[in-house]
């Protein structure tokens, strides 16, 4: 892990690291709908079993985050009307999770719809924590007037980046309100993360060469000042990332046009004993079982230099499972067992996908490292039952 002395994120494992393409589809329900800003009911915890099964949250869900801090882990994930943190001890069950209404935006902003794939992220500098999101200001209903101008349909045309900030150091405690939209430079951006390699800071995010483009949606790179502003120009923002090969297509290896090919749900990921730093994104679509995880290696010293990125072209490293009903596996974060001695990987997939975006639940596995090549090692998919991280109910 690299260790920053301007910026230091306790991220997920993303303490180490830091993940998702959202849906362009049908709403999520949320989990819970709380009516004011903080529930803290008594959470009913299983903390003594030894195993658990597949999927960890028994509602829809889809692009999740997850986040250590002190005794809890804190989930968040794409709920389509606000920001909502939940709080458990046990990573592997959050049924009888406490739940926190973060954000929930007003009426008639650039943000008040279509709430996709929220991150926190701790900052050192600042002693504050950072929601950075996806918001829209239509339901993904562009005026035809704007949508004619589109190389396809484009209901996300108007999706951009925004970044709330909290009143203090306390994740659980804050307030939180809204601090800026990322400048993507009047461009359609998703799934949004912040990168730190060498003392700086960026934003990468799923992005189109043009705001009228639509497809293929690809991975670009700006360099920011602080985690709510882009100080990179248009002219400099890098694509690191374009969904070329057959597996990042839909169908696969569709030959055609780009319509649907997709690279999005990018996540930061640093090998903790190594020190490689790698990007995990989501390619293929969202809302069908094709959905996987695609990796970047860094392998240079300046991240806005295209020869700095290696592209894994191989296929998949993440991806579905048929003997056991798990398909559409995508946007990923990752952390740590509560004794620090396991790597988890948190995702979302469908067990019916001919169902789409509506089937996607929220489920975690353990990876590991290969000491040969430094590369994460991730599972195949699966329900369980599993053990539980190590040191947890401890």
């Amino acid at each position: 892990m690299h260790s920053l002395s301007i910026f230091t994120v306790l991220t997920s494992f993303s303490s180490c690291v830091l993940g998702q393409w959202s849906t362009w589809g049908p709403p999520n329900p949320s989990p819970v709908q709380p009516s004011s800003s903080s529930i803290s009911s008594t959470p009913v915890y299983s903390s003594d079993a030894t195993t658990y099964t597949n999927p960890v949250l028994e509602e829809v869900g889809a692009d999740p985050w997850v986040v250590r801090s002190g005794d809890y882990y804190y989930i968040t994930y794409t709920t389509q009307d606000n920001v909502t943190l939940l709080r458990s001890s046990i990573l592997t069950d959050w049924n009888s999770a406490e739940v926190k209404l973060v954000f929930s935006p007003p009426e008639n902003t650039s943000y008040t719809y279509s709430n996709w794939a929220p991150e926190v992220h701790y900052f050192e500098q600042y002693q504050k924590w950072y929601f950075i999101y996806t918001a829209d200001v239509d339901p993904d209903h562009p005026s035809p007037q704007q949508d004619m101008l589109c190389d396809y349909t484009c209901p996300a045309v108007n999706h951009r980046m925004f970044a709330l900030e909290s009143s203090g150091s306390d994740i659980w405690e804050s307030e939180y309100s809204m601090k800026a939209e990322l400048n993507t430079y009047d461009q359609f951006a998703i799934d949004g993360t912040y990168f730190q390699h060498a003392d700086k800071l960026y934003h990468i995010y799923s992005c189109w060469y043009t705001n009228q483009t639509s497809w293929p949606a690809m991975l670009c790179i700006s360099e920011m000042s602080n985690p709510w502003t882009v100080s990179s120009p248009l002219s400099e923002r890098l694509i690191i990332s374009k969904p070329d090969q057959p597996w990042e297509k839909t169908p696969y290896n569709r030959t055609i046009n780009d319509r649907l090919s997709s690279n999005e749900g990018p996540e930061q990921l640093t090998n903790p004993y190594t020190n490689q730093t790698f990007v995990i994104y989501s390619a293929a679509r969202s809302d069908n079982r094709n959905y996987c995880l695609g990796l970047i290696e860094l392998v240079g010293d300046n991240p806005l230099d295209i020869n700095s990125w290696d592209k894994n072209e191989a296929g998949c490293v993440f991806y579905e499972n048929p003997d056991e009903e798990v398909y559409g596996v995508g946007h990923a974060s990752f952390v740590q067992s509560p004794d620090e001695s396991e790597w988890w990987i948190v995702y979302h997939g469908m067990e019916d996908y001919l169902e789409g975006w509506s089937a996607r639940t929220i489920r975690a596995q353990q990876f590991t490292w290969d000491e040969t090549t430094g590369w994460p090692v991730f599972p195949r998919p699966g329900i369980g039952p599993y053990d539980v991280p190590s040191g947890q109910g401890s």
